[in-house]
Parts: structure tokens; sequence; C-alpha cells
């Protein structure tokens, strides 16, 4: 079970970047997807989810309208793609993933994801 995130870097604000996390093993069919992020001295907070097998998608209010989780079933791949990047994006971004389905009220909870990538840091100059 392995969970790859690239893509993160250096961007000034209101700039964008696009995460990426491959997936692999038993989560080459993952019932939900997420990113979660943790900025230094907070807590992990949630930040996108997917739910591949019907596409539906849910996203944190702090990010709504600027970022955007995808998936590519074929790559084995989902993203996330993020605009208009603030200050307070700042953090190590993770990927998270979960076998089986769950209903979309439960994406958000970090409780619920089996296997976690090792995280990919952001970092937003104002």
């Amino acid at each position: 079970v392995q969970l790859q995130a690239s893509g993160g870097g250096l961007v000034q604000g209101g700039g964008s970047l696009r995460l990426a996390c491959a997936f692999s093993g038993r989560t080459s069919s993952p019932g939900t997807l997420a990113w979660f992020r943790q900025a230094p001295g907070k807590e992990r907070e949630f930040v996108a989810g997917v739910r591949p097998w019907d596409r539906s998608t849910s996203h944190a209010e702090s990010v709504k309208g600027r970022f955007t989780i995808s998936i590519d079933k074929a790559k084995n791949t989902v993203y996330l793609q993020m605009n208009s990047l603030k200050s307070e994006d700042t953090a190590v971004y993770y990927c998270a993933a979960r076998t089986n389905r769950i209903v979309s009220s439960a994406l958000a909870r970090a409780d619920v994801y089996e296997y976690w990538g090792q995280g990919t840091l952001v970092t937003v100059s104002s």
C-alpha cells in the first residue's frame, strides 16, 4: 500500500500549484481519497475529498472556489489543483486513502482513512 504525493513547492501569493498523489497496491481501487494539510503548530485539517465510484467531491469552506480535487482512474492518481493561493495555505499536504466507500458526510474525518502519503510541503510567500 503506497501513496506518493508530489507537486509541492514555493509559490507567490495569488499563484497556483497542482499536487498529485499516485496510489498503488491495495488502494488501486480505493473507495475514498482525500487531501489534508497541517500547518506549523496547528492540527491536521481536511482540505478536499473524492469518492472515485461516483466522483462526488467535498471541499473545506476555506478552499472552496480556489481548490479542486479530481481523480484520474487510468493513472491511479488524485490531484489537488490550488489556485489563488494565500499565505495561510502554507502547510504540509497529505493524501489519504480508504479501502471502502463512506458517506459524503464522513469525508472530512481523518480517522476514517487507513493509508497516508508522506506529505508534500507547500509554501506561499506573501
